[in-house]
């Protein structure tokens, strides 16, 4: 499936805005990824397996809320980084 990324993990990607990945869960995803692209799921993922607080990660435009979130291969993925501030 089509992952794609943003501009902050781009360097990890050889500046690919767009992959492709496989994996059952957004968790295998990322962890194909990951096999991919050395380093890139610490950067979405802390230590304790949770989504970092300014990282996104949508399945077909809708927010995911677990790592555990079922994807298939027609599925949008986007990853996001959040903006906050004020």
């Amino acid at each position: 499936m089509r992952v794609g990324i943003p501009s902050v993990l781009t360097s990890y990607t050889q500046g690919a805005t767009s992959v492709d990945a496989t994996g059952n869960s957004v968790d295998a995803l990322l962890d194909d990824l990951d096999h991919q692209f050395p380093g890139i799921k610490f950067r979405m993922v802390n230590e304790r397996g949770a989504l970092r607080p300014h990282m996104r990660v949508f399945v077909n435009k809708e927010m995911v809320e677990g790592l555990d979130q079922p994807v298939g291969s027609n599925d949008e993925i986007v990853i996001l980084q959040a903006l906050s501030g004020g």
